[in-house]
């Protein structure tokens, strides 16, 4: 078994952050970064699969030569190896170049599994799994919350209001996996000592022309709003209305 598991390097989503002067880029200066949450539930899927049914893992990444780091981190967890698509100006790179150049690089790989996050935690376009799957002619399941590999064959689910959906893919095939698919590990000591000497294979990737172009970033309106629906059972329809307007129900 071979697993893929696509990662971005992301500012900590866990601090405030504020935009450059010509507020075309988030201002780093002061920011940490980790990978993306939902990629986290990623890379902790794409080690119990090894775990459990042998074989290999490859951590795979489009950044600059700094997402070392979290590569470096995937594999401290038990992530056999790591790809690092360098390209200094990543954050510029939308899904279609994006999904191009891991396309490009893993096709000739041979994997089973390929896993991506549902979507990052700073663009969130939800875009570059589908758009691997498509350029792979690979089957593709989206938003996955359970993953179960039985004779060359995936049982993926998918949760949605009404209860689950559940998908059998052949393999090979992609799968974007959604947070609460699992709990991710952290890093042993031994893991994080181990990493520092496993070599990262490195590829330089040239951007093609942009099918969509940044014009600006705008930091949304900080605050909460307060609206008082009413007091007692006589604000329950309202409260009920609000829920459905939001799509919470």
């Amino acid at each position: 078994m071979k697993v893929l598991v696509c990662i971005k390097r992301v500012p900590d989503t866990g601090g405030g952050f504020k935009l450059t002067s010509d507020n075309m880029r988030v201002d780093t200066t002061n920011v940490g970064f980790a990978i993306s949450p939902h990629e986290e539930c990623a890379v902790e899927e794409a080690i119990r699969i090894i775990e459990k049914h042998g074989g290999s893992s490859t951590v795979l990444t489009l950044g600059p030569q700094a997402a070392q780091e979290q590569l470096r981190e995937a594999i401290a967890k038990g992530i056999t190896s790591a790809i690092l698509l360098e390209a200094e100006d990543y954050e510029f790179w939308d899904p279609a170049a994006t999904a191009h150049a891991i396309a490009e690089t893993v096709k000739p790989l041979g994997f089973d599994i390929l896993l991506f996050g549902n979507e990052s935690a700073d663009t969130c376009n939800y875009q570059v799994g589908l758009r691997v799957a498509h350029l792979l002619d690979l089957p593709c399941v989206t938003g996955i919350k359970a993953l179960e590999i039985q004779d060359g064959k995936a049982l993926a689910k998918r949760e949605t209001k009404d209860g689950w959906e559940v998908y059998e893919v052949a393999l090979p095939a992609v799968f974007t996996v959604k947070e609460g698919i699992n709990t991710p590990r952290h890093p042993s000591l031994r893991g994080i000592m181990s990493a520092k000497k496993v070599p990262i294979e490195q590829k330089k990737v040239t951007k093609p022309a942009p099918q969509l172009v940044r014009k600006a970033l705008k930091k949304p309106q900080e605050g909460r709003h307060l609206e008082i629906l009413g007091q007692g059972v006589d604000a329950v329809p309202k409260i009920i209305e609000k829920l459905r307007e939001v799509g919470a129900i």
